[in-house]
């Protein structure tokens, strides 16, 4: 059986625009919510977000190249640049053709989109590259481009459930001998106007706009909903004998991958197919229950989906559940939609690699029906021999990751 390893990991996030930034920003309990910038919100009910900050496009690519893409694929080619040099993995003619890029985007080019359409108004024409500009497959494309990576190259758009559903794909392409090596991960950059009077409408957004860096509260009583943001997470994984043999760092293995659909209900969560997921992943790695002592949650800092997801932990891992720790990464840098599944995989293999469990912090007044130990605060420090990552999708798509030291 072929084993699949993370060997590269690259972050864009509202608390740092590298691997190192973000993680060391994570355990110290570091939020990046604050007030918007990007664009005026004096008229909106909603004036907070996860932004990434002081990132500079042509950091990554020549400005000729920049301008024809949207801010998702700036980011998506900046995680993947650093992913890939960090694993250390050399692309050659004779191997492209084994390694593939597969990404997860949930909203892909829409503020450039909406931004087009007022340009249209004005001048009665757009840009000529309008349209590759906001392709969510240009992600996968446009590093593919720069890696000369000739295997399969997909996007996948399953909602906030983009990025895991990416990863766990291309860990099946390893593991089935297709292919050797895949970067992989989620994009989103999806501050706009349009985006967020949407989610407004809904009532799914945070309105404590008087203390952003609090506005983020997963399994708190006091949550009035998530707090949206951006970002990219990147991932090499390879097969593990092909890293082994090359004398690449190994941060964890994945090794197993679950999928399901609550078929339910359009944005309102259902315990059983978050449970199906987590235990299709928990089958797939042949792993005891037992065995698992952190989860890295969706933990959106909505009123049904933390308390939906506490159950479905509860129903999976029955007793044990009470042994878990399990914390959720959006308190400090918010929703990243799509993307948030490529970061928040990167931090649970950071999590495996390190023994460092990162907090939920602005937990203060715990809901009395969200009662698992969520890590409140403060990081701590315990080997994590396995770990699970979840996340969960409006349409109710889920998916689930087993990650585990080696």
């Amino acid at each position: 059986m072929r084993r699949v390893v993370v060997t590269g990991i690259g972050l864009i996030t509202p608390i740092g625009l590298t691997k190192n930034e973000s993680w060391d920003s994570l355990i110290n309990g570091k939020s990046g919510v604050s007030l918007l910038s990007k664009f005026d919100s004096s008229n909106f009910k909603v004036k907070i977000a996860g932004e990434v900050k002081g990132f500079n496009p042509e950091d990554y690519a020549p400005q000729k190249e920049t301008k024809k893409m949207a801010a998702f694929i700036h980011y998506a080619l900046a995680a993947g640049k650093e992913a890939i040099e960090d694993s250390g993995i050399k692309i050659t003619e004779e191997n492209s053709h084994r390694i593939g890029c597969i990404t997860g985007t949930g909203l892909g080019g829409i503020p450039e989109i909406e931004s087009a359409k007022v340009k249209l108004q004005e001048r009665g024409k757009t840009s000529a590259f309008l349209i590759p500009m906001v392709l969510g497959n240009l992600a996968p494309g446009h590093l593919a481009i720069k890696y000369n990576l000739r295997g399969p190259n997909l996007c996948i758009t399953t909602a906030c459930a983009s990025g895991i559903h990416a990863i766990g794909e291309a860990y099946r392409y390893i593991k089935s001998g297709i292919c050797d090596a895949f970067i992989t991960g989620g994009c989103e950059a999806a501050l706009s106007p349009l985006i967020f009077t949407g989610f407004s409408a809904m009532k799914a957004l945070s309105t404590s706009n008087e203390a952003p860096e609090k506005a983020s509260r997963p399994f708190d009583k006091d949550r009035d909903g998530f707090v949206i943001a951006e970002g990219a997470g990147m991932l090499v994984l390879e097969e593990y004998e092909m890293a082994r043999k090359r004398g690449a760092r190994i941060y964890a293995e994945i090794a197993g991958y679950g999928v399901s659909c609550d078929a339910y209900h359009m944005t309102t969560p259902d315990v059983l197919g978050a449970s199906m997921a987590m235990k299709k992943a928990i089958s797939d790695s042949f792993t005891p229950i037992e065995a698992f002592a952190y989860i890295n949650a969706h933990g959106t800092s909505t009123y049904y989906n933390d308390i939906n997801e506490t159950k479905a932990i509860h129903n999976v891992f029955g007793d044990h559940a009470k042994k878990l720790m399990v914390s959720s990464n959006k308190s400090m840098i918010g929703h990243c939609l799509g993307a948030s599944g490529g970061i928040e995989a990167a931090f649970t293999a950071l999590t495996v690699a390190t023994s460092i469990i990162p907090p939920t912090i602005n937990l203060d007044n715990p809901d009395p029906e969200c009662d698992l130990d969520y890590v409140p605060h403060t990081a701590r420090e315990k080997n994590i021999v396995v770990a699970l990552c979840n996340s969960f999708g409006f349409g109710g798509t889920n998916g689930t990751l087993v990650l585990k030291s080696i």
